[in-house]
């Protein structure tokens, strides 16, 4: 049973690293709403392929962010990350520790 053990403690580290840095994209995303980049730099471009596909079904759900003219949904998404961190990553490195 180690050897499940030592792969859940693998996926929940993997799993840690991808939504920090997923959340550091959000936020840099985020930062660089309020200066209007380039829409043409390829960094830009690139922040806007990886984070896109999460922030528009939440601002789907979000109507009212329209009527402030400011834009909730990288909130919402960092606080999900948080949570996802907190529950998801937590609970898979508990599960590796019972399989010792």
């Amino acid at each position: 049973m180690f050897v499940l053990s030592n792969l859940l403690a693998a996926t929940a580290q993997v799993l840690d690293v991808v939504l920090s840095v997923y959340y550091w994209i959000i936020i840099i995303r985020a930062l660089l709403s309020w200066v209007n980049p380039d829409p043409f730099n390829p960094i830009v471009q690139l922040l806007q392929n990886l984070t896109e596909p999460v922030l528009a079904p939440v601002r789907k759900l979000l109507p009212f962010s329209l009527k402030f003219s400011v834009d909730l949904s990288p909130l919402i998404v960092l606080l999900g990350l948080i949570f996802l961190k907190s529950f998801l990553v937590r609970t898979l490195l508990d599960l590796s520790w019972r399989f010792r």
